[in-house]
């Protein structure tokens, strides 16, 4: 069972990501917005990121190349789960250190697939 990071600014997303997250026997964490992200990821360490992008204060592309790069959390993998689907949106998001990107609206298999590719077993 993993520790997971659910960043989201929408309470509807956030809690329906974390129903999924937990219904496949894992436990949350919860930020909304990137810079409370930057900060529970920091504080927490935990396993991965869900990470959206269009959020205030930092948006998820600034957070996800700051915990990317940041001594203390750049070995978590960080997954952006985002309604940005252009092919440039998920190549920028990969050059800012994501590992996936998931585009919304996406199920639960999605998700777990790409949980069971990223965490360790």
């Amino acid at each position: 069972m993993a520790r997971i990071l659910i960043v989201d600014d929408s309470p509807s997303q956030l809690m329906g990501i974390q129903r999924i997250v937990e219904k496949l026997g894992h436990d949350t964490l919860v930020a909304e917005d990137g810079a409370a992200g930057v900060e529970v990821a920091r504080r927490e360490l935990p396993d991965l990121v869900l990470m959206d992008v269009v959020m205030p204060n930092l948006n998820g592309f600034q957070a996800t190349r700051s915990i990317c790069r940041d001594a203390t959390t750049k070995h978590i993998p960080v997954v952006l789960v985002t309604t940005k689907d252009q092919e440039t949106d998920r190549v920028w998001g990969m050059r800012q250190g994501a590992r996936a990107y998931i585009t919304k609206p996406f199920n639960e298999a999605q998700l777990g697939e790409v949980l069971e590719q990223l965490l360790p077993a």
